[in-house]
């Protein structure tokens, strides 16, 4: 028990979560509650952020990812692990690059014209300035991170881990240059890995192109998607075991325009079922072409510049766009007759995962680290259980991906991010050194005659190291003894390839074994369309809005509630209605428990068994049922069903059930002390199970509870986290209270259907064959009186339908309640005539405009679904009068 104050004073009549969230917030940093200890014996638990892009502000998938996160973590803290998560942000090469060159272009300048050096301050600056930003929406978000620990993939220390990486995998012989296809990106000029590759399906052609046999009128015809690559073919290809084309292997074509001869060859990569069976080969443009080509020895001929506009290769079509030149040369060909026709297709394009543009397969020295041999006991750690994703059907996803790895293309052709550590002499000669190599690093060169390589590391080959740079290594730090490996990583499976993969690699590589047990994959947000949230669609919802209207908490419980697990969620703004709905809930029946203990001392820590009556066993049953469930939803991390349990346990259970049961009729009647002691004691664990989910609402409650202020050292934030034996599950008590509430939830349905007046009393019938269920209702009929205003009951097996009566059926019982004189028969046959021609014609016009494509095309998607939900609510209405005027006619 906490000591006597005065608790009623403490709670406002409406709950504010602006004047409320900021001083919560303001006590936990200032109290240091998140901060994790390395000197204390307290079982360590530690999670590492999935540092946020620095480019921008937070969207709701991070809110989303950050509640996952944060639940996890406080209800650990409150089990008395010593917990720390970790908070940070990514250096976002590509994107920030871009963001501050677009800036520079305004004002008349480029990054090439300041110089490396300003440009690096310049951007540095900025994605400072925009990290603040960030840190401080998380911290708005609820997010107990170790805010001391905040970290930064450009931080002196993580960029350390960079380098010393690079340099131990380049001793190893696994990093190495290479003239190769690599994914590029001609918008923002840099090569990106296959993982950074984005595929959309669409609408193209195929064009069917002639090639002349050299000495010869016959031609051969070549289907293609993209035929400005054409000019730089230097071969036609058939398969060996294609008969029709047998005779033209070893022969020559003339290339279209440029007039090259070039050879036919046969390779067994070529499908006779493609196209004609005959295909073009352009080493520099395309991977199988490039593969060819080598099995070959046919010449290598890049037409493009690095900004997708053709070179001096390309001929008369030197300097044109890349699909410019694609429209002048189909003309050429049209007009030479070479064209032979042309055919709609379907095909899969590659876009940048950062600007969205087509990419295109380009011929360039890059910097690559062999995969094969780091992806071994990685595969092996999820095969072996060691390494778990939820739901587990990703891993399937993850070892696919892992056991067909690809070598991983790391240089990136941009001046913002970690610069590879490579000095190039004048002769050739190589050497790996962070700052520039001394005399004695390169003897018998000039260290200033050095020049280090342009290029910097994909913005991926520092975060691959996220869980383990951010605790300090290389260096072996107390954070690495204590805390590493960290415990679960929360991610959305678009990143499964591009970064838990490669985290997991470089966790046996570098330490050992796995950086985490866990995965938690939850899922992609959707509008209300079911169309994946996206800035550039514009379909996005702002975090920070839903916070300013409805509070953090809100947020988080609305997020994990929609968001069933495994599932992707349909998100619109009115979803936030439901968590905002819960916390004013939560609100109002605190603030009732606290006005009648009425200042005295608050039971939280056990109750009197012996002063308990049925509906009091009952709660307690429910309450120690709830925390053995959702401690089994934790454990298998199906935080959705979690949510849902615990919203379900407290709206239903406890205030529309346990407090109605106990409220006494008029608010001057004491409710029964033993009652109210439950019901302090079953709010005090509501706090506690709703903590992870809603701290900054539960926090304040506990503060009223106990009588304390914001500068009170009493918190939630330790726990203790609920536990039970399950001494109190009854159920043989549950099952019975169910019944009771079975047929009060069918009359109360029948008195508003109806249009009781409340404060009129009836009589119930209730015919049933179970004798013991009548014996259960008639020993209960006080709690009929006060929850559905029953003045005498029947039960029994000869019941029969009163007169003027209405009916339901529930489970083993048929239900009556006579009308006759409650209501005014005549009246209430008008009325609901009236009613049903009002929303008849209330369907209509909502059916017309859901039915008109203009709207449909143009409204924003939240006012479709809004319409939507209006056209089943007048349905659902019309279907329930009906009924309602179908019992009355029958009267």
């Amino acid at each position: 028990m906490s000591p006597k104050t005065n608790t009623k004073k403490k709670q406002s009549t409406a709950y504010s979560p602006a004047e409320v969230e900021d001083k919560i917030l303001c006590r936990w940093l200032g109290a240091g509650y998140f901060h994790g200890r390395v000197d204390t014996a307290g079982e360590p638990y530690s999670i590492v952020i999935p540092p946020p892009n620095v480019t921008g502000v937070l969207h709701l998938g991070h809110a989303l990812n950050n509640t996952i996160q944060d639940i996890l973590i406080r209800r650990h803290r409150m089990e008395g692990f010593e917990a720390i998560w970790i908070p940070g942000v990514d250096h976002a090469g590509i994107a920030t690059q871009v963001i501050v060159e677009r800036q520079l272009v305004r004002e008349g300048t480029t990054r090439r014209e300041i110089g490396r050096e300003k440009f690096h301050e310049r951007t540095a600056g900025w994605a400072q300035r925009h990290k603040d930003i960030i840190i401080d929406q998380l911290k708005k978000m609820g997010c107990s991170c170790d805010w001391e620990r905040t970290r930064f993939t450009f931080d002196e220390g993580l960029s350390k881990a960079v380098a010393e990486v690079f340099m131990h995998l380049y001793e190893k012989g696994w990093i190495y240059r290479g003239h190769r296809i690599v994914n590029w990106c001609p918008s923002c000029q840099t090569s990106l890995s296959d993982d950074e590759v984005e595929h959309e399906e669409t609408d193209g052609h195929l064009w069917y192109i002639k090639y002349k046999l050299k000495g010869s009128d016959e031609f051969l015809t070549v289907a293609t998607t993209r035929p400005e690559t054409m000019l730089g073919d230097t071969g036609l290809a058939v398969s060996p075991k294609d008969r029709r084309f047998k005779k033209y292997v070893g022969k020559q074509v003339i290339l279209p325009i440029l007039e090259r001869e070039i050879p036919i060859v046969a390779d067994s990569f070529v499908d006779p079922e493609f196209g004609t069976g005959v295909v073009k080969v352009t080493p520099a443009h395309d991977p199988n072409d490039f593969e060819i080509g080598r099995r070959h020895d046919l010449p290598e001929i890049n037409i493009l510049n690095t900004d997708g506009s053709l070179n001096e290769n390309a001929g008369k079509f030197k300097g044109l766009d890349r699909y410019e030149a694609r429209k002048q040369l189909l003309d050429e060909l049209r007009t030479k007759g070479l064209l032979e026709k042309t055919e709609k297709y379907q095909l899969s394009a590659g876009t940048c995962y950062r600007c969205h543009q087509v990419i295109e397969p380009y011929l360039s020295d890059q910097w690559f680290v062999k995969m094969s041999m780091m992806a071994a006991p990685a595969i092996e750690a999820v095969k072996s259980g060691k390494v778990r994703f939820h739901p587990e059907y990703w891993s399937k996803t993850y070892l696919h991906w892992m056991e067909n790895i690809r070598d991983w293309c790391i240089s990136r052709q941009l001046w913002w991010g970690h610069r590879i550590p490579i000095w190039y002499a004048d002769d050739g000669t190589i050497f790996v050194s962070v700052d520039r190599p001394s005399a004695e690093d390169c003897p018998g060169y000039d260290p200033e005659s050095l020049v280090q390589d342009e290029d910097v590391l994909d913005t991926w080959f520092s975060s691959w190291l996220w869980p383990f740079s951010t605790m300090g290594w290389p260096e072996k730090t107390p954070e690495l003894k204590k805390f590493y490996p960290t415990k679960v990583l929360s991610t959305a499976s678009e990143i499964i390839y591009l970064w838990v993969a490669r985290m997991v690699m470089a966790g046996y590589e570098f330490m050992g074994e796995a950086p985490f047990s866990d995965v938690y994959i939850h899922g992609t947000l959707r509008d209300a369309n079911g169309v994946r949230m996206s800035k550039s669609l514009g379909n996005g919802i702002d975090p920070l809005e839903i916070i300013n209207k409805y509070g953090a908490d809100a947020l988080r419980m609305s997020l994990v509630l929609a968001t069933p697990d495994g599932q992707d969620p349909l998100i619109s703004k009115n979803t936030f209605e439901i968590g905002r709905n819960f916390v004013n809930k939560l609100h109002q029946v605190s603030r009732f428990v606290m006005i009648r203990l009425d200042g005295r001392p608050p039971v939280l820590d056990a109750v009197d068994d012996n002063d308990l009556v049925i509906f009091d066993r009952w709660i307690l049953s429910r309450l120690e049922r709830t925390i053995q469930t959702v401690e089994k939803g934790f454990c298998e991390y199906r935080l959705s069903s979690v949510a849902k349990i615990l919203y379900n346990f407290v709206w239903n259970d406890y205030c529309s059930w346990y407090i109605e049961l106990i409220k006494p009729d008029s608010p001057s009647v004491p409710i029964r002390e033993g009652s109210l002691n439950v019901a302090t004691y079953v709010l005090y664990n509501i706090l506690r199970l709703l903590y992870p989910l809603v701290p900054f609402v539960t926090e304040r409650i506990y503060l009223d509870l106990c009588g304390a202020d914001y500068d009170s050292d009493k918190t939630l934030t330790f726990g203790p986290w609920p536990k039970t034996q399950g001494e109190h599950i009854n159920d043989a008590l549950e099952l019975s209270l169910e019944q009771i509430q079975a047929v009060v939830t069918a009359v109360r349905a029948i008195r508003s259907e109806l249009n009781v007046p409340p404060g009129r009393k009836s009589d119930l019938y209730i015919r049933t064959d179970d004798a013991e269920f009548g014996k259960l209702l008639e020993s209960h009929i006080e709690y009929f009186r006060s929850l559905v205003r029953v003045e005498n009951l029947h039960t029994g097996c000869d019941i029969r339908k009163p007169p003027v009566s209405a009916s339901a059926v529930i489970s083993g019982a048929e239900i009556f309640v006579p009308l006759e004189g409650l209501i005014d028969i005549e009246l209430e046959k008008k009325r609901t005539e009236k009613e049903l021609k009002n929303l008849t014609v209330q369907l209509e016009k909502i059916s017309k405009k859901l039915a008109n494509a203009d709207f449909l095309a143009n409204a924003p998607s939240e006012v479709i679904e809004r319409e939507k939900g209006k056209k089943h609510d007048y349905r659902e209405r019309i279907e329930k009068l009906n009924k309602n005027l179908e019992q009355i006619l029958g009267w």
